[in-house]
Formats: C-alpha cells, structure tokens, sequence
C-alpha cells in the first residue's frame, strides 16, 4: 500500500529485547515438552499407581488428577515456571511497544483518515465490556483487551499482536502458517464446500486481525467484517489489514447483541473465542449469530476440544489455564455436552425435532465422544530436541539476566 509502513511489522527491538524475546520461546518449549514429559512421567509411575490402589479404579477425570498432583513438586515447580513463562512473554514486548507507541498510533491515525483500500473502523464508547474482561487480565496479559492508556490508543492490539508472536514461537509450528486458524478454516470451506461463495463474512471476537485477514485473502470478492470489544485491538487491526490491501470492516461491538440486521451475512466464524464467555452468554451469541445468518449460511466456530473427548490426563494438562490463566468460563465450555448444545441450539432454531434430527444428533454425539486424534507432531522438523534447547536456554538464560 504505497509507502505506508504495516503496523504488525514496525517495530524494531533491540539486540537485548530480540534475545530476551528468544529466551521466552525457548523457555516455553523447554516447559511445555520436555518439562511436561518429566511430569507426565511423575503421574503414571507414581500418582496414577497412587490412586489405583486407593480407589480400585483409575481416574476418570482432570479434577481428580488434579487433586492429587497439587500435593507433587514437580507440578508446582511446572506450574510456576509456566505462569511466569507466560508473564515474561508479555514483558518480552513491552519497552520496544512503548518506545515506539507514538509512531504506531501516528500510522493508525493516518491510515483512518485514509482508508485506502476501502475497509472501515467503527468505534463505540458506550459498547458494553464483560464483566470477566474489566476485572481479569485474561492470558495474563496487562491491561486485557480493552484497556487505553491515551487518545486513538493501539497499545493492546500491538501487545496481543506482538506477545501473542513470542507466545507462538514456542510451539513453532503454529506460525507456519500466517493467521493460521483463518486460513485453516477458510481452505476447509473451499475443500468441504466447493460451490460455496461468501458475500459477506462476520468474524466474532477478531482481536487483533490476524485469523481475519485470511478470509479477505481467500474469499477476495467478500465483504469482511470483525467485532471486538476492544478499541485499542480494532485500531491495531484495521490498520494492519488496510496496509496488506485488505478492505474489512471493522466494528466495536458485544457479540451477544451486535446491531447488525437479521439475515446479514453468510458465514460466520471465531477463533478459539467461545471458552472466553460463560456457558449462558455462548447460547445466546449463538442465537444472535442464527439471527445474523442468511438462509443458506454456514457457521463454523473453531474452539478447544472437549473434555469428554481427551483422556483424563489431558484434560487435567489442558485445564491449567481455568485455573491459573486467568480463564474463568474455560472449564465449564469443555465440559459441555454437544447432544445439549445441540439441542438447545434446536431449540431456538424453532426446528421441529424429529426423530431422524435427533438420530443424527446421538450419532454426531457419540463419534465425537470416541473420536481420538491420530495426529502426532514429530518435534524434530522443528529443530526441537532436549540438546538444543538446554543450549538454547542456557545462551539466552544468559543474555537475559546480564
């Protein structure tokens, strides 16, 4: 787009900054493969065993395992080295952000006036915040997504953007793939529905951009639109889509009463959004998304798996977050039921339940409860091996404090 530089691109760490960034990623590999193994390790040859003998069965759940792993060091130990790691990760990008604040919001301003590819930013002050986000810094993250520090702010959405990076760089094969959860979902609708041509796509719970950009990307005759609550991260994303060419509307709203006409749009979608918000208010936004659909349309929303689909002990790795992650609804959304989500969803469809519909229910039901994924991650096409990273570690370990 000219000469106007990309928001997501512009800053510029410096060689401290760039290593103590390195080290959090390393550090977050180091914690959650080889450490999480050490773990793993600890629970089948010594609680596991434990419980067994005490209860004459194994067991069956996350929160069982969880009790009896609270009392081990090696969970404390863990834990506190995974919720720090995820502090740090926040840290990592903070002084080069405020060094550089006031440039990003100049360009923000700029490319607001502009508009160059015909995208939009609308704003509204009076749109209401959730309760969970004003009073809990979600992920851990410094100001969540909604806080301004000054005028035209961009500090969250450089902050989600830019941490959410160092973040991803401990699992390197997450950012193979630019907002790969965009992509993902957009290469699917081409793959299961060939014939399929959106003309208007919604993206609830867009944060920063990065899965909504995609869809302009793939499907470049669609009008995009993405909803947030937060200003800071809608200023940080419209700026960054309209400098990759990418025309999409962006809008401060609450997904559980969005303003937009009925009948609007034709897929509507979110990213790992839906374990954010109680398991009351995910009924009603996806009643208000049935509200906003076209006849025709098609949903699709990507999101954890549920805990009736994982075996116990993964459960109890997975729900760390519900407890020390600051992620309040977590828990109660993988536990859910998909028969009862969909039947409620049923239910406020105004679908008359027939019994072939309530077959297919039952039956989608059960595949999903004894769906087991054979995908495995061979770590080593991502240079990961114990070696390395503890002479990784080590390096940066060493840069980092001095």
């Amino acid at each position: 787009m000219g000469n106007i530089k990309n928001i997501a691109n512009m800053l510029k760490p410096n060689h401290d900054e760039i290593n103590r960034q390195k080290f959090v990623s390393i550090l977050r590999k180091k914690i959650l493969v080889d450490f999480a193994e050490d773990m793993k390790s600890v629970y089948k040859n010594k609680v596991e065993p434990k419980f067994n003998d005490l209860n004459s069965r194994l067991p069956s759940n996350g929160r069982e395992i969880r009790t009896h792993m609270l009392k081990e060091m090696i969970f404390k130990g863990w834990s506190s080295l995974r919720y720090n790691a995820q502090l740090m990760t926040w840290l990592s990008v903070k002084s080069c952000i405020e060094r550089d604040l006031s440039k990003m919001i100049e360009l923000s301003n700029k490319i607001q006036k502009l508009n160059p590819t015909g995208g939009s930013l609308s704003l509204d002050s009076n749109v209401k915040v959730p309760r969970e986000i004003t009073e809990l810094d979600i992920h851990l993250m410094p100001g969540c997504f909604h806080t301004e520090y000054t005028d035209h702010d961009v500090a969250q959405g450089a902050l989600y953007h830019y941490g959410t990076s160092v973040f991803s760089g401990g699992l390197q094969h997450r950012k193979l793939v630019k907002g790969s959860v965009g992509t993902s979902i957009a290469n699917f609708l081409k793959i299961a529905f060939p014939n399929f041509k959106p003309d208007k796509i919604l993206d609830i719970g867009c944060t920063a951009g990065a899965n909504t950009i995609p869809y302009g990307e793939i499907f470049s005759n669609a009008e995009i639109h993405g909803i947030d609550i937060g200003a800071s991260l809608l200023r940080f994303a419209h700026a960054r889509a309209e400098s990759e060419n990418i025309p999409i509307h962006f809008h401060q709203k609450n997904a559980l009463e969005t303003g937009f006409e009925s009948n609007t749009f034709d897929f509507i979608t979110s990213s790992f959004f839906f374990h954010e918000v109680s398991v009351k208010d995910t009924n009603k936004i996806l009643k208000e998304c049935y509200r906003l659909l076209k006849p025709g349309g098609l949903m699709l929303h990507m999101e954890l798996p549920p805990s009736n689909e994982t075996d116990p002990y993964y459960n109890f790795y997975l729900d760390w977050d519900a407890f020390y992650n600051n992620e309040p609804h977590y828990l109660k959304f993988r536990e859910l039921d998909f028969e009862s989500l969909m039947n409620d969803i049923i239910a406020f469809t105004n679908h008359k339940k027939s019994e072939e519909l309530s077959s297919v229910v039952k039956i989608s039901s059960e595949k999903q409860r004894k769906y087991k994924s054979k995908h495995k991650y061979d770590l080593s096409k991502f240079g990961l091996t114990k070696k390395k990273i503890e002479k990784d570690c080590k390096k940066y370990y060493e840069t980092f404090i001095n």
